[in-house]
């Protein structure tokens, strides 16, 4: 029966990742659903933030909103799923859930390692710059500026650079890709 199961993709509420996979694993255990629901997966991936010139390891959800899930759609699967609270529904045409081809789960590395719930891969994230350096802004509104490196936020992927304009100092958030180190 196991090779009737495919990964499909459930759409959560930003949030909800970790709540709706353990929900749907409770109600596998109380329905006794092994046999359908074979694996729930919040694919994840570690980088290595710079914080204070200091690096960080750092988990997080690599698809935010959603969760993966082997299973075999039938009746039963789709109503757990479907009514799983924080779940607003599946990927797929005309709400039809589709599952993932072989090239998109082996994309992903999940679909031989049975052990692990969340899949990590390891990416390293590199900024020439760190807080107090000097920066030109290259693109954007403010593009040809420079301006202070006051703090790098890489997960909501934005710099905070404390640019003078008009005579004063005014904070701005650009983008981590909008700007550069300023040669010295």
């Amino acid at each position: 029966m196991s090779e009737l199961a495919k990964w499909y993709v459930a759409n959560t509420y930003s949030g909800y990742e970790n709540k709706v996979c353990s929900s749907i694993e409770q109600a596998v255990e109380n329905r006794r659903l092994h046999d359908i629901i074979h694996r729930i997966v919040i694919p994840m991936e570690t980088v290595i933030e710079l914080k204070n010139g200091v690096e960080q390891e750092v988990s997080r959800k690599l698809f935010p909103g959603y969760v993966m899930i082997k299973m075999i759609l039938n009746d039963d699967s789709w109503v757990v799923v479907r009514n799983t609270r924080g779940v607003t529904g599946f990927v797929g045409a005309d709400a039809k859930p589709t599952p993932l081809s072989d090239f998109e789960v082996s994309k992903f590395g999940i679909e031989n390692d049975d052990d692990d719930d969340t899949q990590r891969e390891a990416l390293e994230i590199v900024i020439p710059y760190e807080v107090s350096d000097s920066v030109r802004v290259i693109k954007g509104p403010l593009e040809g500026s420079i301006g202070i490196v006051q703090a790098i936020d890489i997960e909501k992927g934005i710099v905070s650079v404390l640019i003078s304009m008009f005579g004063r100092e005014t904070p701005a958030e650009l983008d981590l890709a909008s700007v550069k180190l300023l040669a010295e």
